[in-house]
């Protein structure tokens, strides 16, 4: 083959991969809500409405255990945890066809307390090169190898850094960032911890005021604070909630921004230094879930539980710290665990907690409600998770049918909808996962995988 034919050659495969925005293994989804932590991919050449009856179905796979995580993809294999029998188990598949490729014992499962979630755990698991982390139910934060699931080091939130278990056990997908794991143990005095990624070594252990569900301390420094807790009845006293962490910066620092049980922060990330916080999106119950959102200085979260969502703009103080300034709140946010997104300036998420709710969408800057599917002559959509690709919505209702929706500031617009097939009686709570032009589907012991390519 001449020179010029393959140097022609090439530009065409480059010119058809720009055309189509991907090429193998560009679009992978390798951690809790993606590869930057906001539900949205990057990924193009998807279809933009589904036939009658939905996208078709490439394969389906039962047996992977039960649990609620979703699936993580990188590198042609995807990742989880589940409870099998008595042992909380991660496992590799092949993302071709849903093949095992290996399976880990982690630790005994963990059953006593509530019964929502028994199932098995909630973490997605975070791909990093080689290495595989993930974090128990129990606490059990653990590094494998990617190739074979070997466990590389292991240690536990409880015994190891002072963690108090939350009422519904751990569910936090761990953050890696630099030589870094982010976890939240929620003790007395390790709120929020860094492990060194290599060794699981503890790099420095952060004390968030007041940031556990008995505490007594004051609870200052934010607007709306309020006293807080349910740790006397029945729930746990433990900082530790729900959500994960996700890393940002910030005038030139970087720092980790959490939902706790208490409180919304911010912690220097070279350090664990708290350096802001901001109380209203945390419910009295200390039942926060759903991952914090970050845009060009501007930090919002919410939770259910007749709470709301709360938009901060983070600012330099007089004594050159960082404060986080209250723009707007509202009860018309309570994202119990459906997650959240931003689209061309508008908020997308399910307002509701336990008793139901709708999909709403605001307006990200000012927080006034631009459409409600709550509304009595709508209802179309109802409360549900959250996913973005390729300018549209991926929505799965807690019901279990899946809807692509096109974003629109002033209208619901709905592009597909479909029922997945063999539905078993537990919540659709597990989030649609997009990467590589499929789309997949947990219902506990089972997974599917839909085409969703053009």
């Amino acid at each position: 083959m001449n020179t010029s034919y393959r140097i022609s050659a090439f530009a065409v495969t480059l010119a058809t991969c720009a055309q189509n925005a991907f090429c193998a293994g560009n679009f992978d989804w390798p951690q809790w809500q993606g590869p930057d932590r906001n539900a949205v991919s990057k990924e193009r050449g998807l279809l933009q409405e589904w036939p009658k009856g939905g996208p078709p179905l490439a394969w389906k796979i039962k047996g992977i255990g039960s649990g609620y995580g979703a699936p993580s993809i990188a590198a042609g294999r995807m990742f989880g945890m589940s409870n099998r029998g008595e042992d909380e188990v991660v496992w590799a598949l092949s993302e071709t066809d849903g093949k095992e490729l290996w399976v880990t014992r982690l630790a005994p499962t963990l059953n006593e307390g509530m019964p929502q979630g028994k199932e098995g755990a909630g973490c997605a698991p975070t791909v990093d090169g080689d290495c595989l982390y993930v974090i128990g139910r129990r606490g059990d934060v653990a590094c494998l190898q990617v190739a074979d699931g070997k466990i590389l080091w292991q240690r536990n939130l409880v015994t190891d850094l002072g963690g108090r278990i939350p009422t519904w056990k751990y569910n936090e997908s761990p953050l890696v960032d630099g030589d870094k794991v982010i976890c939240t143990p929620g003790g007395v005095e390790t709120t929020l911890a860094a492990l060194n990624k290599l060794t699981g070594e503890t790099i420095w252990k952060s004390h968030v005021p007041d940031g556990f569900a008995g505490g007594s301390e004051n609870r200052g420094g934010a607007p709306g604070g309020r006293r807080g807790g349910r740790g006397g009845f029945g729930f746990a006293d433990s900082g530790a909630a729900y959500a994960s962490a996700i890393a940002i910066e910030f005038d030139g620092q970087r720092q980790y921004v959490q939902l706790t049980s208490k409180t919304l922060v911010g912690v220097a990330a070279a350090n664990g230094n708290l350096l802001w916080r901001y109380d209203r999106p945390a419910n009295r119950n200390g039942i926060s879930c759903s991952t914090p959102l970050y845009l060009n200085g501007l930090v919002f979260a919410a939770s259910a539980y007749n709470c709301g969502g709360g938009l901060v703009k983070l600012a330099k103080d007089a004594n050159g710290g960082i404060k986080a300034e209250e723009v707007w709140f509202s009860r018309n946010m309570e994202n119990h665990h459906g997650g959240m997104m931003v689209v061309d300036g508008a908020l997308y998420g399910a307002n509701g907690g336990n008793g139901g709710g709708y999909l709403v969408c605001l307006d990200f800057p000012t927080g006034d409600v631009l459409w409600n599917e709550r509304d009595s002559d709508k209802r179309r959509v109802t409360k549900g998770s959250v996913g973005l690709a390729d300018g549209r919505i991926y929505y799965r209702t807690e019901e279990g049918p899946i809807v692509l929706i096109e974003p629109n500031r002033k209208e619901y617009i709905e592009r597909g909808r479909f029922e997945q097939p063999d539905r078993t009686r537990q919540p659709a709570w597990t989030h649609p996962i997009i990467a590589n032009g499929k789309l997949y589907i947990r219902d506990q012991d089972m997974l599917l995988c839909y085409n969703v390519r053009k």
